[in-house]
């Protein structure tokens, strides 16, 4: 497996917000959002064996909470899949963060999965999988991340559309966040200020939850590994 880096923070995101977390970050993504975070995973890397990476994991933790993410981690599927599934056999509980292009079918039923839709704002809109909505259960999230009122817009329609709150256990919205943030750990850094999200969400009676990039605010936006 192409490996990035392995380490434990605190998990920033979905219903795990505030959860310590182990994160397994793969190398490689097929997409270019306009807001992407991770874009030093798009190339480079360290080859690691599955019993390395499993290591690895088995010293920062012997159990709790693991996210795998990327980079897209779909696209290591072949290497991946059996990783997952020897985490799980470990007791770990484990996330798949995915940008809902790649086919899921194949993740271990176990796992976690949190699947973006791409929003008009990202520039990858239309690159959802449509038939990734068969593979959800209630396990599993849904998330948009919004860059204005477009995006918001979009996100509802898609939402209400597919019913995705009875596909899904959480549908997430995220505001964006600036490619160069400032050093300030607050939301000036935000494309989409949470509180006129929050009213939006509110105006319209959605059943959603607000996501905020937890570690964002925590530690110095553009810190790595946190």
């Amino acid at each position: 497996m192409q490996i990035i880096e392995i380490y434990r923070s605190i998990q920033g995101e979905s219903s795990f917000a505030g959860v310590p977390c182990i994160f397994v970050r793969l190398a490689a993504c097929n997409l270019r959002c306009t807001w992407c975070d991770s874009e030093y995973t798009f190339s480079g890397g360290k080859k690691m064996s599955l019993e390395e990476v499993e290591q690895k994991v088995v010293k920062l933790a012997s159990g709790g909470l693991v996210e795998i993410t990327g980079g897209e981690p779909m696209l290591q599927e072949r290497e991946l899949v059996p990783l997952m599934d020897r985490l799980l056999e470990l007791g770990y509980t484990l996330l798949l963060e995915t940008s809902g292009e790649r086919p899921l079918e194949n993740v271990p039923a176990a796992v976690h999965k949190i699947v973006d839709v791409k929003c008009p704002g990202s520039g990858e809109g239309g690159t959802f999988r449509m038939s990734n909505l068969s593979a959800l259960t209630a396990a599993d999230e849904i998330k948009f991340v919004l860059a204005d009122r477009a995006d918001y817009e979009f996100a509802r329609d898609f939402m209400q559309q597919h019913g995705l709150e009875h596909k899904a256990g959480n549908v997430l919205f995220s505001p964006a966040f600036a490619k160069s943030p400032s050093a300030e750990r607050d939301a000036s850094n935000c494309q989409l200020d949470p509180r006129v999200l929050a009213e939006w969400i509110l105006q319209d009676g959605l059943n959603v939850r607000l996501g905020l990039q937890l570690h964002k605010f925590i530690w110095e936006p553009a810190a790595k590994g946190v």
